[in-house]
């Protein structure tokens, strides 16, 4: 049975709620509001007969039967909320028969898995906006007959759904086009002959699946089974975005190659690779998450009497799926790192050459910038000027004189450096000579014959 509850709340009634509590109230008697949460939450229940049926049920938490084992999953929206949002509409859900406990060990942020009130809790909760496509929140709480899960957004595949003809089990066909260049058909997926109509968003769509539909879902058949489907949903999703993100990485090299100005300035002026690598490190962050929980889920399900040997070795190869997706992830993230530092390249050449053309344009009006300075001076004695003043006659050249001893100066200073440094290095190698020709003397002195003098040896 499938329950949605829309559960609006107001910023005034939770003013309100406030505002009722005072900084001396004690915690005890703290009155019971339950603020509805914004947006709308979609619950799930199913219950399993241990046979490979399975069917819906209502969100009581009632004790199943003999061999029998439920499943309660919470899907929260992905909205812009903090994290005592989620929490508080995940009590007003799960409370009772779960405790604070509980409710915390299920929605905090980063990884976890132990042993939480007699039942296992295992999250892979990250941080980041709701929003974001590349944020993913999955925790679940099991006990020998029942599990309860909670996800951030919809989790491809891990609901289950009738029986029925599956899309990829048809023939497909590609679609015709008419002499107009439309279509021949419009409308939903339609067949032609002896084969299905496959439109191309459609087929997309596939390409960016790694598993299929929740129609052909395999019905666990112990409690075992559905924790390893919940984790393979898990896998299966990271395993999608990063195909999808790649599949976009593969058209924008492609646009790059065929682009043009405009283009790669579009791509530089939105950012679009460091975003991308930005997502990238969030699914590194995930999947990272998962190598800490997953390899503990292992170990504590392997000292249960419920879980079967054989989904311990299914976990195993999902660890083993998991850091195969690690390594792929860090393939394309140094594939977005080349493709960036290539526009940054190209950016920095086009800079160069703008600086270029206005070096050109500055040999160019440099020297008819000198020349109108030096005849548009207000003193006397300017050439070709009708100046014949004889008492200022010699100020243009005492002018030009100034200006050549401002010049040498500048020169000097510039000159200065190189000639220290120069001074310096030949100072250091006269003392080198001097202090070889030193060591030689004393070399030859204690190396050379002694002569004897009387008799005597000389110390």
């Amino acid at each position: 049975m499938h329950i949605d509850r829309e559960e609006p709340v107001g910023n005034e009634e939770a003013e309100e709620m406030d505002g009722d509590l005072k900084e001396d109230t004690p915690l005890g008697d703290i009155p019971l509001h339950r603020p509805r949460f914004l947006g709308m939450v979609r619950q799930k229940a199913y219950i399993f007969d241990g046979a490979g049926k399975y069917y819906n049920r209502d969100w009581d938490f009632a004790e199943p039967k003999e061999n029998e084992f439920c499943w309660y999953h919470v899907e929260l929206p992905k909205i812009n909320q903090k994290l005592p949002l989620f929490a508080q509409s995940l009590i007003d859900i799960l409370c009772p028969p779960l405790k604070l406990q509980d409710i915390l060990s299920l929605v905090s942020n980063g990884p976890f898995c132990g042993h939480v009130n007699g039942a296992l809790v295992f999250r892979v909760n990250s941080p980041g906006p709701p929003t974001s496509n590349y944020t993913f929140r999955l925790a679940a709480r099991v006990t020998e007959n029942s599990v309860i899960t909670v996800s951030l957004g919809r989790v491809p595949r891990l609901g289950f759904s009738p029986t029925s003809k599956s899309l990829l089990s048809e023939i497909p066909s590609v679609e015709t086009h008419s002499s107009g260049g439309t279509p021949s058909h419009h409308g939903g997926d339609q067949k032609e002959g002896s084969g299905f109509v496959i439109r191309e968003h459609v087929l997309e769509f596939l390409l960016t699946m790694n598993h299929s539909e929740e129609a052909d879902n395999p019905v666990p058949e112990s409690v075992s089974n559905l924790v390893v489907h919940i984790i393979d949903t898990h896998v299966d999703h990271l395993q999608d975005i990063t195909t999808k993100l790649e599949i976009e990485l593969d058209s924008v090299e492609l646009e790059l190659d065929k682009g043009s100005f405009a283009l790669k300035k579009q791509m530089l002026d939105d950012r679009r690779f460091p975003n991308m690598h930005l997502n990238l490190q969030r699914i590194l962050q995930v999947i990272a998450h998962g190598e800490q929980v997953f390899p503990r889920v292992k170990e504590k399900c392997s000292s249960k009497k419920w879980f079967s040997s054989e989904d311990i070795n299914s976990l195993e190869e999902l660890i083993g799926r998991l850091r195969r997706l690690k390594e792929n992830v860090g393939f394309i993230a140094n594939r977005v790192t080349a493709i960036q530092a290539g526009l940054d390249s190209w950016q920095a050449e086009q800079i160069n050459r703008k600086l270029y053309y206005l070096s050109f344009l500055s040999i160019i009006f440099l020297p008819l910038s000198i020349i109108t300075g030096v005849f548009g001076m207000n003193v006397g004695g300017v050439p070709w000027t009708e100046q014949k003043n004889p008492e200022v006659k010699d100020g243009f050249r005492n002018v030009m004189f100034l200006c050549v001893g401002m010049l040498v100066l500048v020169l000097l200073c510039f000159i200065f450096p190189a000639l220290y440094s120069h001074i310096a290095a030949w100072r250091r190698r006269m003392a080198l000579k001097r202090s070889w020709s030193l060591n030689r003397k004393s070399f030859l002195k204690r190396t050379l014959p002694v002569k004897e003098s009387g008799g005597y040896i000389r110390l």
